[in-house]
C-alpha cells in the first residue's frame, strides 16, 4: 500500500496548517485536512484507519501529539479530499485529538474530534501520516480515543504506509 499527500516547496501548503487563513481556523486551529491518494490497498481489505502523529512534539508536550485519527474509511477510496475532516465526501467515524485531553481541554466536537492541523511551536516539525489497511471494521463512534483505535485494529491489520509531511515553524 502507498499514500502520498500533495507537498508545496517540500512542505504542507499553508491551508492546511497555522498559516491557514482565518477562514480555514475555528479557535486559532487550522482545521481544513489536506487531501490523501491511497494506492494499492490490499484486496482483503474491508476498511482503513488514519494516525497523523507529531512525535517532534515530545520535547514541547512530553508525548507525541495527536493531530487526527480516523477509521472506517471504505478500503476501495483511492482519494481522501482536502477537507474531508470537516466536510465528508468520503465517510469515515473521526477520534479525539491532542487538544480534547485533559492538558487543554478542548470540549468542542468540530476541534476535538477532527483534524488539528499542524502548527509547530519551536521549530519545524515531522508529522506521521500512517494508513492502516483493515480486514474488518472497527466499532468505533465519532470521538473514540487513539488507545481505543490501536486496541481494536490488533490482529486486523493487513497492510500499513506512511509518509512523512514537513510543516514549518
Amino acid at each position: 500500500m502507498k499514500i502520498q499527500v500533495p507537498l508545496e516547496a517540500g512542505q504542507l501548503a499553508d491551508r492546511y496548517s497555522k498559516y491557514a487563513t482565518p477562514a480555514n481556523q475555528i479557535d486559532n486551529t487550522p482545521i481544513v485536512s489536506f487531501p490523501i491518494h491511497i494506492s494499492d490497498t490490499p484486496e482483503k481489505a474491508k476498511t482503513l484507519a488514519l494516525t497523523l502523529l507529531d512525535w517532534d512534539a515530545i520535547p514541547v508536550s512530553g508525548f507525541p501529539w495527536i493531530h487526527w485519527i480516523a477509521a472506517n474509511i471504505p478500503a476501495e477510496v483511492t482519494d481522501i479530499p482536502a477537507d474531508n475532516s470537516q466536510n465528508p465526501l468520503v465517510s469515515m467515524v473521526q477520534g479525539r485529538n491532542s487538544t480534547a485531553g485533559s492538558l487543554v481541554g478542548n470540549q468542542n466536537p468540530i476541534t476535538a474530534f477532527r483534524y488539528n492541523g499542524p502548527q509547530p511551536p519551536n521549530k519545524p516539525h515531522n508529522y506521521r501520516l500512517m494508513v492502516f489497511a483493515l480486514d474488518t471494521s472497527l466499532d468505533l463512534e465519532n470521538g473514540f480515543w487513539l488507545n481505543e483505535l490501536q486496541h481494536q485494529m490488533q490482529g486486523h491489520i493487513l497492510d500499513t504506509a506512511e509518509f512523512i509531511i514537513p510543516a514549518r515553524n
